[in-house]
């Protein structure tokens, strides 16, 4: 069996910058244990695979090397740019049925914009384990699917060392550990960490600003805020909340096209 697959930089502009994603199309569901090897034999933060549904609407999966996600932005968004700029469908919007519901993706001049379920965070205690981890210890300590944690300053986000090791004696599967500050030229930055998995430090990632745009919304008191990811390969994110939906903006670009064989 000969399977395409696409890699593609997303949320950035720029080839080996934001976050890199696997995009295979399927005629077809594959068993989900073929599905996951092909993602550890990628071994990037996502691998997406997508079946045509009818007209605009498609299939969507996305999986890590360890597990299936519910949600995954820039893996969404790489896929929507498989679909609109390499195999040339001719959509102005598409329309994604995931685990997370339906997902819709709109063409915005050079960008894509997503639509995800807002997941607005509550006040918690921090674990003692992730509290031992941190170089910096956070002012304030929010939880939805992820823990958020608010620091004093962009420098603080950037100068944070995490303990990976001691993390991994964790499980947050499938959620992660997002640390945020206001932004110098940004309205807010912030990095994403996901203990036990293949990649520790996630470069840009979508599905944590469905809680970071409704936490920094309300602090800011707009709804529109750009978003800067400054992890090493760092990433841009132009948001917007709308009631209970959150908007994702970005660009993407191509790395490779290749071929599975299995």
């Amino acid at each position: 069996m000969i399977i395409d697959i696409y890699q593609i930089d997303a949320f950035t502009t720029q080839l080996f910058h934001g976050n890199p994603a696997a995009v295979c199309p399927l005629n077809e569901w594959l068993p989900d244990d073929v599905l996951l090897n092909i993602a550890k034999e990628n071994n990037l933060a996502e691998t997406a695979y997508f079946v045509h549904k009818h007209d605009n609407i498609f299939y969507l999966r996305w999986f890590t090397p360890e597990i299936e996600m519910d949600l995954c932005g820039h893996a969404t968004l790489a896929t929507a740019y498989v679909i609109l700029s390499c195999l040339n469908y001719d959509f102005d919007s598409l329309i994604f049925e995931t685990l997370s519901g339906e997902l819709s993706i709109t063409k915005s001049n050079n960008q894509l914009e997503m639509s995800f379920p807002s997941r607005p965070a509550q006040k918690a205690l921090l674990p003692q384990i992730i509290k031992d981890s941190l170089s910096i210890q956070p002012l304030e300590v929010y939880l939805a699917r992820d823990y958020i944690l608010l620091y004093n300053s962009e420098e603080d986000i950037a100068s944070l060392k995490v303990n990976a090791a001691n993390l991994e004696q964790i499980n947050l599967d499938p959620g992660g550990i997002i640390v945020t500050a206001k932004g110098k030229a940004s309205d807010f930055v912030s990095r994403f960490f996901t203990p036990g998995a293949a990649i520790f430090e996630d470069p840009v990632t979508g599905s944590s600003h469905c809680t970071l745009i409704p936490f920094w919304a309300e602090r800011l008191n707009k709804t529109s805020l750009q978003a800067r990811q400054i992890s090493e390969r760092g990433g841009d994110l132009y948001c917007r909340l709308d009631n209970n939906r959150v908007f994702i903006k970005g660009s993407a670009v191509k790395y490779l096209k290749g071929q599975i064989e299995i």
